[in-house]
């Protein structure tokens, strides 16, 4: 599992990303070239509620009319991407046992947002999926040379966006594995502004102090000391300061988490 991401796509540094401010605090994706997935577009379901940790505030992206839309680099989809299309909010769970994968629950609130035409508008059923390992480093739906979870589903899942273009989630904090730091995997599926399907594909990170406090408890502890940090890790190093999660909470209540996502709907 050493290596196991390549970047593609475009690469947007702090630079840039400051050269592509707009008018009213809007920033914008230039067009990038998307990951070639098979994929289905679902916009017909409707997106449910999602649940909330005990002790803790929901996470909430800011509303489209406060929000200063930011345009976050794509980054690779990785090897263990598996389209289960498995519409779910809490995604701990594995459907063929109903057992839960250990770990310490986090509520991740993803916006997701049109900044095309010098706007921040919301969008509606977006299809955002996520998926990362579980607190031993084990993805789940994949072979490896260490494990084989072929047929199993956990820690994986999708929603749609709502009118204020928000999708929720209830996961845990993810493990590590060797060659990677911790991290999340996220593709958000939209129509762009050709009525084409339009992917984006990236990853979100954490603040190392924070990891080093989650991974104090078990079952992190069991696994060790992790090798790879955000300093060194290559997919990091190609725009993960911009995809950083601002997370609140502690071990004992668990942690939530909130980013937005701007996407030029326009470049397709």
């Amino acid at each position: 599992m050493d290596n196991d991401d390549k970047p593609v796509g475009l690469i947007l540094s702090r630079r840039d990303m400051l050269k592509l401010l707009g008018v009213g605090g809007a920033a914008f994706l230039a067009s990038c070239v998307a990951p070639q997935v098979k994929s289905t577009l679902i916009p017909a379901l409707t997106p449910t509620a999602a649940p909330t940790l005990a002790g803790t505030t929901p996470a909430s992206p800011a509303t489209a009319e406060a929000l200063s839309c930011v345009a976050r680099p794509e980054l690779t989809i990785g090897p263990y991407f598996v389209d289960e299309q498995l519409n779910r909010s809490d995604i701990r769970s594995e459907p063929s046992d109903n057992s839960v994968r250990e770990g310490i629950p986090l509520a991740l609130a993803i916006g997701v947002y049109d900044v095309s035409q010098n706007s921040c508008d919301p969008i509606e059923n977006a299809q955002v999926d996520i998926w990362h390992c579980d607190a031993a480093g084990i993805y789940s739906g994949v072979t490896d040379r260490t494990f084989n979870t072929v047929g199993q589903k956990f820690l994986r899942g999708y929603q749609l966006t709502d009118t204020t273009g928000k999708a929720q989630f209830i996961t845990i904090y993810p493990g590590w594995y060797s060659g990677r730091t911790v991290h999340i995997h996220f593709m958000i599926r939209t129509i762009g502004a050709d009525g084409q399907v339009y992917e984006f594909v990236s990853q979100f990170f954490f603040d190392e102090a924070l990891t080093d406090q989650v991974y104090t408890a078990q079952p992190y502890a069991a696994k060790g000391q992790r090798d790879t940090f955000n300093t060194s890790d290559g997919i990091f190093n190609n725009g993960g300061d911009q995809l950083t999660l601002d997370v609140a909470g502690d071990n004992a209540n668990g942690y939530a988490a909130t980013i937005n996502i701007g996407l030029d709907l326009s470049n397709t």
